[in-house]
């Protein structure tokens, strides 16, 4: 099933339920108000939300609405806890390639891991706002998890077994504020914003044999300013799959449902050609386009995101049908009211 949070004045919005093919929706009410609420009964309240669904799919839903993603907050609009790791080791690699860092051994066997901040997600339409250019605005394209309760000391098996929902997100990252986080040897903090995630949370069900092993096996699209920068394919390269960062994450604690865990920006190996490493599937975050060029030309050309720039996010199922909706969203500059556009002509580019 797919379910949605709408705005509605709160916090943690209104719980919804959303078609399959993402056309028409129906109000969770009298089952479960807010998607928090429905992950800690999960048990007893998804076997409800599931009949909703299939209503709904087939027509039979009395109150149902036309689905308008520009009204979601994040379906998780605020949780417990977000960890994003980097299953990918690709976009690792080229990153600390490019600035000269080595890969240690303990990377192929230990995930790279952080937490962000998770009181305040966005919505999949809502801006990106940010003081200034100069903070290197960069996104980055990714899929993530939402938990059930994970003991401590979970294997990866039973981390799988937790997978409630899976969701698009757009880690956003302000590149110009990495280097002196880092080097003060205790990790990201202003140089991770607010993370956005698509309009719908999914059950893995909905993916049929795309979802293998604790993998999404499907291509993810990426958007900049209308133009098709990346066609990452999500599966093959997935170092750790969800059950094992899931499993990371709980080694010393245990994780509370509702428990958010991101795999990291997408990421594909290159190819050698004439000499010089190509990247046929494009990339899923400015800074891997950037660390081409350095590794390529010695310098990067591409400029991060500007105020005014937008960029896109979309998963599509093997027919060609969007699994989660989209991730539009635009730049801003904070303190500065844009005019209203109407989102279609925004996405036009």
């Amino acid at each position: 099933m797919k379910l949605a949070s709408y705005k509605d004045g709160s916090r943690d919005g209104q719980l919804l339920v959303v078609s399959r093919d993402l056309t028409t929706a129906h109000y969770a009410t009298g089952i479960a108000s807010r998607l928090q609420q429905a992950l800690d009964d999960w048990n007893f309240i998804s076997p409800q939300l599931q009949d909703l669904y299939d209503a709904l799919n087939s027509g039979k839903a009395r109150h149902a609405f036309a689905f308008e993603p520009a009204q979601c907050m994040a379906p998780l609009p605020r949780a417990y806890q977000w960890a994003d790791g980097s299953a990918y080791l690709n976009h690792v690699e080229l990153l600390r390639t490019a600035r000269g860092a080595e890969m240690p051994e303990s990377l192929l066997t230990d995930p790279l891991m952080y937490q962000g901040g998770s009181d305040d997600f966005l919505g999949p339409q809502d801006d990106i706002r940010v003081a200034s250019e100069d903070f290197g605005i960069d996104f980055e394209a990714e899929l993530a998890v939402i938990t059930g309760d994970v003991p401590m000391a979970a294997t990866p098996e039973q981390g799988l077994d937790a997978v409630r929902l899976l969701m698009l997100a757009n880690d956003v990252s302000l590149r110009g504020l990495v280097p002196d986080e880092l080097a003060k040897g205790f990790g990201f903090f202003h140089s991770k914003p607010s993370t956005a995630f698509g309009p719908v949370a999914v059950t893995p069900d909905e993916l049929g044999d795309a979802w293998q092993g604790g993998r999404v096996h499907l291509s993810l699209q990426v958007s900049w300013n209308g133009r098709k920068v990346g066609l990452c394919e999500a599966g093959p390269e997935m170092h750790f799959h969800f059950g094992q960062l899931i499993a990371h994450a709980a080694r010393t604690r245990r994780l509370r449902a509702g428990s958010i865990i991101g795999s990291g920006t997408v990421s594909n190996a290159g190819v050698e050609k004439h000499g010089r490493r190509e990247w046929p599937k494009g990339y899923a975050c400015i800074a891997e386009k950037r660390a081409m060029e350095t590794l390529q030309d010695g310098a990067p050309k591409t400029g991060y995101m500007r105020f005014g720039d937008s960029v896109r996010i979309e998963m599509k199922g093997r027919g060609g049908e969007s699994l989660f909706g989209a991730i539009e969203q635009q730049v801003t500059e904070f303190g500065v009211q844009r005019p209203f556009i109407a989102h279609a002509q925004l996405c036009k580019g």
